[in-house]
């Protein structure tokens, strides 16, 4: 979801505070980290990029996963002193980018840190603002990038530790293999039940339903003014609730991390009707992996369109 300068909220932190923090070592941690192999500092703005990171890099990276609740909503993020000291240390750094986590950047600079390697997931895809729209950042709903960025990670760490190079690209084709029945998947779905509409309210998933098939009937207002944090019109409101009245859908796919008053009557509405009710995050459930998790988002996509 777009981080509008309303409500992103950034902690602003002095060189005072990351002093503070960098002192805070003992004298023994100091020897323990020298007679310990080096690994390599990553940061990543959400679980999802720090999961798939920690599948590449293994043993050989240390990772740092700036937003990890998963009952926390991405937007109301506030940046702390941890997150900051280590953004200031890594080596590489991953973001969503396309405006959904800017605080990275803004952390980046206030630490200092011009040598690490930077991988924006938004960048590696190519993705763009349709005419007339907006862009859709929430690409690690989308496969193709996600292998792409993974072979980002691979090499950002290859230059980091040219040692492990060889492993690195091991795991990162081990995590690719895993992603191609994710994919087949997908294209079953698809030649079951392509063409057939479903709602949402946010455009969290898009991309999996697109590559599904379906076709999303929510009036643009609605999942626009939803995921801006802004009130939905009545007339609007009321044309989105009709999907489910009408049966013009076969599942509302509900971003349950961010839900307000009209987010639940779109839920009450679907239940009232029927129609089977979807959940997504944008940030891994707790005791969940990347793969795990995107397996069973299709799973539970599957069930409903099939009821």
């Amino acid at each position: 979801m777009s981080l509008s300068t309303s409500r992103r909220r950034l902690a602003l932190l002095t060189s005072a505070s990351l002093a503070l923090l960098a002192g805070c070592g003992s004298s023994s941690d100091s020897a323990d980290a020298k007679s310990a192999p080096a690994r390599v500092a990553v940061v990543a703005s959400t679980n999802v990029y720090g999961d798939i990171a920690r599948r590449i890099g293994g043993d050989r990276v240390d990772v740092t996963s700036v937003i990890s609740d998963p009952d926390q909503d991405p937007h109301s993020y506030e940046a702390n002193p941890q997150n900051q000291l280590a953004l200031s240390k890594a080596k590489v750094v991953i973001e969503n980018g396309g405006g959904y986590d800017d605080f990275v950047d803004h952390m980046l600079k206030g630490g200092h840190n011009d040598s690490a390697e930077v991988i924006n997931a938004v960048d590696v895809s190519g993705r763009t603002a349709p005419e007339s729209g907006e862009l859709n950042e929430h690409v690690w709903y989308d496969f193709p990038t996600v292998a792409e960025v993974a072979d980002r990670i691979s090499a950002a760490l290859a230059e980091a530790d040219p040692g492990d190079a060889a492993a690195f690209e091991k795991n990162t084709a081990a995590f690719k293999a895993k992603l191609t029945p994710l994919e087949a998947r997908e294209a079953q779905i698809k030649k079951a039940r392509g063409g057939d509409g479903v709602a949402i309210t946010e455009p969290v998933p898009l991309y999996m339903l697109e590559a599904c098939g379906l076709v999303n009937r929510t009036p643009a207002e609605f999942s626009e003014a939803i995921e801006e944090g802004d009130d939905v019109s009545p007339r609007v409101l009321q044309e989105s609730l009709a999907l489910f009245s009408g049966k013009k859908v076969k599942a509302l796919v509900y971003n349950e991390q961010t839900s307000g008053p009209q987010t639940e009557k779109a839920e009450a509405a679907a239940k009232a009707a029927g129609i089977p009710v979807v959940p997504v995050t944008e940030t891994l459930p707790k005791g969940e992996d990347y793969l795990g998790w995107m397996t069973a988002n299709l799973d539970a996509l599957a069930s409903a369109l099939a009821r």
